[in-house]
């Protein structure tokens, strides 16, 4: 008799941003006229950039005719993307060949497929809290998860343990829930740790674009020995507003190897087997992204962005509320008031002030107490959160 998958079982519940939608409904439905403001869900809300229409209007009207027309596309990617992804590892003094680089729909389905490429009794190191995929990919596959703990001590930024040996570490920076961004002494740490347990980072750098700081690494093979033991995932998606475009990469440097077998060769063996790439269409307007008018103009929306992620901070300082997050990041980590639990929390936010947020619970056991604020909402709406926000000390 067939059966289903029963790690399904041991996942929670509901996943957070479903839960999230189903109260927010709920409140809704028995609140027609309020007027909710969406800080929680890290969508983008600001339109593609002329620079990516452009190109990809071109695309579409080269798909128009048959001279020009294309259909299935190579599974690494078209090489005038990867080349321009290759190209742009050189802002950082990285040199990355374009064979070295691996296209694909995104960053959520990369960090959770490309573990079908090692064998499933290798034992996997996740920070806790952490971007749920990590987990909920891990238990599904049947797979060992061991933690590590990030928590306000350690400003959520936790280095190695060397009485725990995994053989994969997810590392994600800046970080996805807290905002958190490691140093090069501190990922120097996560790399000398990795090569001496012979283990792999899957480093998820889709936030990078938001790194200002000139002393903060964008990327993790800006590390002395990382090509020997890292993975880099990244995405379009928030750099250049492709969240509902769907387009990322995965960079593997060819002397990556387990055996003597290129790590990067496995995983353009899996993709040949399950994916039948990323449309061309998506990456000429991902390679428009990564040209000097490109870059250009998504910086202008990362910037106001930023400045809206500037905007909480102050509110929250002003109120005198512990967070970090809101500089080279997106995101805003806040310690709840009056140690009120994450829901509780959430469900304040929501009925009071009409603020949907994030529950730091959600993330993990150390993100109870904790929420997460997205600076990804429209500048009027974040200039009322504020104003509400500031409500806050009267209403717990």
């Amino acid at each position: 008799m067939i059966k289903l998958n029963e790690n399904f079982n041991k996942l929670k519940k509901n996943y957070i941003f479903a839960e999230i939608s189903r109260r927010t409904e709920e409140y809704k439905s028995q609140n027609p006229t309020a007027q909710i403001i969406k800080l929680g869900i890290g969508d983008v809300t600001l339109p593609l950039s002329d620079c990516v229409l452009n190109a990809m209007h071109e695309a579409v009207n080269e798909m128009g005719e048959a001279a020009t027309f294309r259909g299935y596309g190579p599974y690494e990617g078209y090489e005038f993307l990867r080349s321009a992804i290759s190209k742009n590892y050189l802002k950082y003094g990285v040199d990355i060949q374009a064979d070295e680089i691996y296209v694909s729909d995104g960053a959520k389905s990369d960090t959770a497929n490309i573990l079908e490429i090692f064998q499933t009794d290798e034992n996997i190191l996740i920070p806790n809290p952490t971007y749920p995929v990590y987990v909920d990919s891990s238990i599904v596959a049947g797979r060992s998860i061991c933690y590590i703990n990030a928590n306000k001590d350690n400003n959520f930024l936790p280095l190695p343990d060397y009485s725990v040996k995994p053989s994969i570490i997810y590392l994600c920076s800046p970080n996805n829930p807290t905002g958190a961004v490691y140093n090069r002494d501190e990922l120097k740490k996560w790399v000398d740790y990795a090569l001496r347990n012979q283990a792999i980072i899957l480093f998820d750098a889709a936030y990078e674009t938001f790194i200002e700081d000139s002393d903060l690494p964008h990327s993790i093979f800006e590390i002395e020995g990382s090509r020997h033991c890292a993975v880099e995932i990244c995405s379009f998606s928030k750099g250049a507003g492709f969240t509902g475009v769907r387009c990322g990469y995965v960079t593997i440097p060819n002397n990556l190897k387990i055996g003597d077998k290129r790590v990067g060769e496995m995983w353009l063996r899996r993709q040949s087997i399950k994916f039948n790439g990323t449309s061309y269409i998506t990456q000429k307007g991902a390679a428009a992204a990564l040209s000097k008018e490109g870059i250009e103009q998504s910086l202008k929306n990362i910037s106001y962005y930023k400045e809206n992620a500037s905007m909480l901070s102050e509110t929250l300082k002003e109120l005198d509320i512990w967070h970090i997050g809101g500089k080279n990041s997106p995101y805003i980590w806040l310690k709840c008031p009056n140690n009120i639990n994450s829901w509780d929390f959430f469900d304040i936010l929501l009925t009071r002030i009409n603020i949907v947020g994030t529950p730091g619970s959600g993330f993990g056991t150390n993100g109870e107490g904790f929420f997460r604020l997205s600076s990804f909402g429209k500048r009027e709406d974040v200039k009322k959160a504020t104003e509400r926000i500031k409500k806050l000390q009267y209403l717990i």
